[in-house]
């Protein structure tokens, strides 16, 4: 267990010596609480209890806590413990230890540790005092967080989600008083939990609403500064704790992917660079200043949608991005952390879909890693609002990532992108795909050159079959092939918009200024109502990385210290060195890409919905058909 901010190494040693106390904690303890005003002896013959109208609420009473037997209590036949059981009893236990571990720690690395040597030789006064008593409060601060972080980081459970868990009564005058009041509050939480699935259920609502708590009182306390730079790791409980930043218990996994290289991939040439783009920029974050300098100057893609048909690449777009990102991090000596989002996810317990997607999405946004989180299949993972067909679980999850995506409180840093990927980007919800800031259309091959590039990279080399008349890969040289496929928008591609602007320029010429370009948004804004002034942002976000289409040397990402290890202020003068300046070509061309998605999406959805209809005609037809033949027959009762 390491604290890099202080240099301090925790042994195993060290959390072993609070063994004793840990196991009488969750043995017996006798903790003195508050009385509850709101109990009170049933009235025979109705549903209301006698409460009395003395006030009791000021009251205290001891009360013997007994965690061990509590949990005992869940399987009375049986006087073992069940496998689930037994972790809850051991991780409360393993986490007090870590936690008055973690205290010690704090206490060294404070003035705290020379203040209760002081205080025992002779009472601390005055000044002294008041200042021991403030950071001793704070020690039972960051003991009691630490059990929190511990049992919903180390706990996996499934089932229905626990809302009504109730805050502990808090105590703050020592470590050891405020992890009583912690396995007290748990006791009551978890007592009477019908089976192990709620037992470890209530557990982590416990451990949730004790953090909750304790973040809603962090400031009344003096002292913490130092422990918010705080790094901790305990691989034998798999276990990290960065100051009060509180990653979901999700536990991490070492990442299992086949990943695919640049030269793998054929066509989808601005997909495939804006993917090396976009790995290079996440490498320029800063986790001292947790921003990145591509937030600040602009360009930096958050979230971006690629859609394409079934067998295009976008699995091999995601293992590239992933591959590369997994390389420069394993370079830079950084956490990188991959998660997908699948249908695997949605839950039929209400609410539960809507935790998972937030578990996911507050993992791969934690500011002290890389993250790439990738929402495969989006169109079957969440739902249109007015799709009164789709299960509840997946109007959580379209509510959810369009709040984590543009919301209220979302907070971009540079560290993190989202992608979302779907054959057909015409079934998610409008709002969720315009909070896309990039298209990415992965059409896969296309060309004659393409077809032989990847026949050739498919068949491998086991073969004496000549090459013929081709340069192998020459058309996949992927600047040539990028400023192909950027130079092919110049002009409008769908049809849709293809009479919007031969109608613009039939009227009043070509675009030349920003009165011209606005002009010609409101033009596609009227013949396509979804073309929104979030479109318009995203638009503006795509041509600012265009004019940072600066290619940022290999030699920067060969070793740490060349950029990765740099100053934020120094990677920023960097970047601007390379910057560009926008010009209408580029303009005109991100405009006719977005518009374009939009037109295709739209006509997309037409097509099917017009398909459905002619075939529901042909079914009543049929019907009618058969019908008047039944009526012919005899066979008809009406």
């Amino acid at each position: 267990m390491t604290l890099n901010a202080g240099l301090t190494t925790l042994h195993e040693d060290d959390i072993a010596k609070h063994l004793a106390v840990a196991q009488s904690l969750v043995t017996k303890l006798i903790i003195l609480e508050r009385g509850e005003s709101s109990t009170g002896a049933p009235l025979a013959g109705t549903g209301r209890r006698f409460v009395s109208t003395v006030s009791a609420g000021g009251q205290r009473r001891t009360r013997e806590v007994e965690l061990a037997r509590t949990i005992q209590a869940i399987r009375t036949a049986d006087p073992l413990l069940s496998p689930a059981q037994h972790a809850v009893l051991y991780r409360t236990r393993r986490g007090i230890q870590v936690a008055l571990a973690v205290a010690d720690l704090f206490a060294r690395q404070t003035y705290l540790e020379q203040l209760q040597a002081r205080n025992s030789a002779a009472p601390l006064t005055g000044e002294e005092a008041e200042q021991f008593k403030a950071l001793l409060a704070a020690s039972a601060y960051v003991a009691a967080f630490t059990l929190a972080a511990y049992l919903g980081a180390t706990l996996q459970g499934e089932g229905e989600p626990v809302d009504d868990a109730a805050e502990p009564e808090f105590l703050f005058d020592t470590p050891q008083d405020a992890l009583k009041s912690m396995v007290a509050a748990l006791d009551r939480s978890i007592a009477g939990s019908p089976d192990e699935l709620a037992l470890a259920a209530r557990t982590r609502a416990f451990s949730r609403v004790a953090i909750e708590g304790l973040l809603a009182r962090k400031a009344r306390f003096t002292g913490l500064q130092n422990f918010e730079t705080v790094h901790i790791r305990l691989d034998q409980d798999d276990f990290t704790l960065n100051g009060f930043d509180i990653a979901p218990g999700q536990k991490r996994k070492p990442l299992v992917m086949t990943f695919k290289k640049p030269e793998e991939i054929i066509g989808n040439h601005i997909a495939k660079y804006q993917a090396l783009k976009l790995a290079k920029m996440l490498m320029a974050y800063d986790f001292d200043r947790q921003m990145n300098p591509f937030v600040e100057l602009g360009g930096f893609l958050f979230t971006f949608i690629g859609d394409g048909m079934p067998g295009t690449g976008k699995t091999i777009l995601i293992q590239m991005l992933a591959g590369l990102l997994h390389d420069y991090c394993g370079v830079a000596g950084y956490a990188f952390h991959y998660e997908n989002f699948g249908v695997d996810q949605i839950s039929s317990y209400q609410g539960k879909s809507g935790q998972n997607c937030k578990e996911f999405v507050n993992n791969v946004m934690n500011p002290r890693a890389i993250g790439f989180g990738t929402i495969d299949d989006v169109d079957q993972v969440t739902a249109k609002r007015s799709d009164d067909r789709a299960s509840a679980g997946q109007h959580e999850v379209t509510a959810v990532l369009m709040e984590s995506f543009a919301g209220a409180s979302t907070v971009i840093r540079g560290n993190c992108t989202f992608g979302m990927f779907s054959n057909h980007p015409e079934n998610v919800d409008d709002a969720l795909r315009q909070r896309a800031g990039a298209r990415w259309l992965v059409d896969g091959p296309q060309t004659e050159a393409d077809y032989i590039d990847i026949f050739a990279l498919l068949v491998g080399r086991n073969h004496d079959i000549p090459l013929g008349e081709h340069e192998l890969y020459a058309g996949q040289e992927i600047r040539r092939a990028v400023n192909q496929s950027y130079a092919a928008h110049s002009q409008p591609q769908e049809e849709g918009l293809v009479a919007v602007w031969e109608r613009y320029e039939k009227e009043r010429g070509k675009v030349a200024t920003l009165a011209d370009v606005g002009a010609y948004l409101h033009r596609i804004k009227e013949a396509e109502p979804r073309f929104t002034g979030r479109a318009i942002r995203n638009i503006t976000d795509a041509i600012k990385m265009r004019a940072m289409d600066v290619e940022l040397p290999d030699d920067w990402f060969r070793d740490a210290a060349s950029f990765m290890h740099k100053s934020y202020d120094e990677k920023k003068a960097m970047i601007e060195e390379l910057r560009g300046p926008i010009t209408i070509d580029m303009v005109l061309q991100e405009i006719n890409r977005y518009a374009d998605s939009e037109f295709r999406y739209t006509d997309t959805s037409d097509d099917a919905a017009v398909a459905d209809i002619i075939r529901r005609e042909r079914q009543r037809e049929k019907a009618i058909r058969e019908i008047e033949a039944m009526k012919r027959g005899g066979r008809w009762q009406s």
